[in-house]
């Protein structure tokens, strides 16, 4: 009899320039959050299907970057809290780690936009100075 495994998230997979990686994976970070607040997903499987080594080990040695490594070590130590904390402690603690999680999401949506709005004004500056060259 086939047993059904959960779906796991490899980062590896992922293509792209860093910038749309960051992207994506805060993106997915906040469907993870969400999913988690409203009970869809559990502590435990989001380890199991994104929080997990490979994906760790990827942000910090492919990502390189200070939230998303926060991300990731905010998420891994989600299931724990159930473990040490009393129930409505871990539950309080919980949601405040999710807030925590969303609050870094979107500082990384937010700093990629205004890294392509500047690039983007770079290059009509750019554009703009080369128009005026050939015509002056």
């Amino acid at each position: 009899m086939k047993q059904n495994y959960p779906f796991q998230i490899v980062l590896s997979d992922s293509r792209g320039k860093p910038t749309q990686q960051l992207e994506l994976f805060a993106l997915l970070n906040l469907g993870i959050a969400q999913s988690l607040a409203s009970g869809v997903l559990s502590a435990t499987e989001s380890i199991q299907r994104f929080y997990h080594a490979d994906n760790c080990l990827y942000v910090r040695k492919h990502l390189r970057n200070k939230q998303a490594n926060a991300i990731m070590s905010h998420g891994v130590q989600l299931p724990d809290l159930f473990d040490c904390l009393p129930a409505e402690e871990a539950q309080r603690e919980f949601f405040h780690e999710l807030e925590t999680i969303r609050s870094l999401c979107l500082k990384l949506l937010e700093k990629g936009r205004c890294l392509s709005v500047s690039n983007r004004d770079r290059i009509e500056l750019e554009r703009h100075e080369r128009h005026k060259g050939l015509s002056g």
